[in-house]
């Protein structure tokens, strides 16, 4: 029975062993971490509509004229489901990312959980750490179950 815990946990044992004090060097090594947190922001964003951008030249897209100074507003949260960029876009999948380029520098725009270009979020890596090593400790230093009777699902 594989479940998305125990897959972290095993990779990380793999990674880093329990040899020795985790400390945040280790983080580099979780790439399986990784690809949980971007599956999270992916489906989570933090801000599902990003900061609102001003058009400063007339625009069309898929036929509908934006007309200059619209205030135009991207929902993240819709761009992470759509099924047009992401297969099974309702399902956490966090193996989507393992082979993947994808990364949260605003460079690929299927994946915007923090914005992109000038006005990306200025917090984005304190952020990532801030989830990051916190996740990190714990599955390190805790053996999580679910409770005997209980599915997963």
């Amino acid at each position: 029975k594989s479940t998305c815990h125990g897959e972290s946990t095993a990779r990380s044992e793999r990674a880093i062993g329990w040899e020795k004090t985790f400390n945040d060097i280790d983080l580099e090594e979780l790439n399986y971490l990784q690809f949980v947190i971007k599956e999270t922001l992916r489906l989570h964003p933090p801000a599902p509509l990003l900061v609102p951008r001003e058009c400063r030249e007339e625009t069309k897209i898929d036929g509908y004229t934006i007309p200059v100074k619209t205030k135009v507003l991207v929902n993240a949260w819709s761009i992470g489901r759509d099924p047009k960029y992401w297969h099974n876009s309702e399902s956490f999948i966090p193996e989507r990312f393992e082979n993947s380029t994808i990364d949260f520098k605003g460079n690929h725009f299927e994946f915007l959980p923090f914005g992109a270009g000038r006005r990306m979020c200025p917090g984005m890596l304190f952020g990532l750490v801030n989830v990051a090593h916190p996740l990190s400790q714990l599955l390190f230093h805790f053996e999580w179950k679910v409770p005997d009777g209980v599915n997963p699902k």
